[in-house]
């Protein structure tokens, strides 16, 4: 071998493709074979899968051991850089192959336990019940005498039917219990001089649709005197009118003292202008009452707005909405 011409004895300088280049072919170069990659002389390295060994002596071929045996000392060992390797389950002693883990640790054999399902469970139920019962307590809670009252005889917001009904008239001079508070209509008014009653326009709730009029100047006025009430406290003042579409008001005075607020008579039922018969509703003022007799009076004073007509007064025990 010369310098600079290693030849072709070398693995890593073996061309399997020498043959079809001109100095290949100088070096004798031939087409592959089974025995060499088509130089002279060079080395056969092809193996059958499985029979090298590095590093040790190549045993000889034999025939394969059984599935899930130890081959034997010399036979062939697919893939094992050492004969003598046998895997720990092959030993006495060694580890036990083809156990399957056991879950739930339910038969007793030592396997791993699986989730605990049933305690995250219960443990989701108990934040769902403690959330619905925070907020049922907020809800019972939420509305608690929202604002508050204020102290004294003071006017109300827009009233409706559903707060009180129109009481039947009664002989306001009779006695009354709690639960039954005296009640007056048209007819047992006292008025000042120049009003009347009339049944002229329909609708009044009155005994017999009596009303009062001429309550639209100012200096006109009803009185009423309450007896029987059964004890010192609040109580609702409540009166019936109607306004020919168009607000009006009034004043109040319980036992001689005029109230901070005035009587709105507001024209709630949304009747027409000029239109008295559309125009009947209600109004409240919430009072304060001494046990006994009580005087009430609704007068027009100068200022006032008080083109009405006048039909009924009752008391509810409270302050009512």
């Amino acid at each position: 071998m010369t310098a600079g011409n290693n030849g072709a004895s070398t693995p890593e300088d073996e061309d399997p493709f020498g043959y079809l280049y001109e100095d290949g072919q100088a070096n004798g170069a031939q087409p592959p074979s089974s025995v060499g990659y088509g130089y002279p002389n060079s080395v056969n390295r092809t193996r059958a899968v499985g029979q090298r060994q590095y590093g040790q002596q190549q045993a000889p071929a034999a025939a394969t051991a059984p599935y899930g045996q130890v081959p034997q000392q010399g036979q062939a060992s697919y893939a094992q850089p050492n004969s003598h390797y046998a895997a720990p389950e092959t030993h006495p002693g060694g580890a036990t192959t083809g156990r399957q883990p056991s879950y739930g640790g339910g038969d007793g054999g030592g396997g791993r336990r699986g989730p605990n399902t049933k305690g995250l469970l219960i443990g989701a139920i108990a934040v769902v019940a403690a959330v619905v019962i925070g907020i049922g307590v907020a809800m019972m809670n939420g509305d608690d005498d929202e604002g508050g009252k204020t102290a004294g005889n003071e006017a109300s917001t827009k009233p409706t039917t559903s707060q009180s009904s129109a009481p039947t008239p009664s002989n306001s001079n009779s006695a009354a219990s709690e639960d039954d508070l005296p009640t007056t209509d048209a007819k047992a008014l006292r008025l000042s001089p120049g009003m009347t009653t009339a049944t002229d326009v329909k609708g009044a709730k009155a005994d017999g649709g009596t009303y009062v009029n001429g309550f639209n100047q100012v200096g006109s006025s009803v009185t009423w005197s309450a007896n029987g009430i059964p004890k010192d406290g609040k109580y609702t003042l409540y009166v019936g009118y109607s306004v020919p579409g168009k607000d009006a008001n009034a004043t109040l005075a319980v036992n001689g003292t005029a109230s901070s607020a005035p009587v709105k008579l507001k024209n709630y039922a949304s009747a027409p202008e000029g239109d008295y018969a559309k125009g009947w509703t209600q109004t409240y003022n919430y009072v304060q009452l001494k046990k006994g007799t009580n005087t009430f009076k609704v007068s027009c004073e100068q200022g006032d707005q008080c083109d009405a007509l006048l039909d009924q007064l009752w008391l509810v025990k409270g302050w009512v909405e």
